[in-house]
């Protein structure tokens, strides 16, 4: 018998969660003037997304917001198989000279952001690259911090955090769960 789910984060929680976020990244930048939002494949799109969204709630400002696929840049690559399924990255704007506010769902080992890194760098030179994270579970390989944090989860290597968006799951929650298990 597996070890039940510990839900951290429900719909409200995610929404109360990004809204802090949204509010720490306007008052750290002192408005939105050269801010782009980029977000890392997959549920980091969304989230980036629903941070655009409340930008336009809150500062009646659309922030420019990109998809990053980090596929080709990451280190464990030979062992995703032989054919990794890579997706699109789409900048539609000139990041060079950019705020970048980097987004992505779980922050573990650093490696992920690291890939993020170095894909964006290919694209130009932003004058700043910050990270804002849904959930930060510890255990860092690399020396990466998100600069916005949704959540503090601590968890053992032996937990996995599972964030499920409506956009791409059907709802939203974010819970731990022992790996393998359900």
């Amino acid at each position: 018998m597996t070890e039940p789910l510990r839900k951290i984060l429900d719909s409200d929680g995610i929404q109360r969660a990004l809204t802090r976020i949204t509010h720490e990244i306007l008052e750290s930048h002192r408005g939105t003037e050269d801010l782009v939002l980029v977000g890392i494949r997959t549920r980091g799109v969304y989230l980036a997304e629903r941070i655009q969204k409340l930008l336009v709630t809150i500062e009646k400002v659309t922030v420019p917001m990109g998809v990053l696929d980090i596929t080709l840049y990451r280190d464990d690559l030979q062992e995703i198989g032989p054919r990794p399924k890579i997706l699109e990255t789409n900048l539609p704007f000139d990041i060079s000279a950019k705020r970048v506010i980097l987004v992505d769902d779980v922050l573990y080992t650093g490696r992920t952001v690291r890939a993020a890194l170095d894909a964006l760098t290919d694209f130009g030179r932003p004058l700043t690259i910050q990270l804002a994270v849904l959930t930060d579970r510890g255990h860092r390989e690399l020396p990466i911090k998100a600069d916005y944090v949704g959540k503090n989860i601590p968890t053992s290597r032996e937990e996995e955090v599972v964030v499920r968006l409506a956009e791409k799951d059907g709802t939203d929650e974010v819970v731990v769960k022992i790996r393998g298990g359900l």
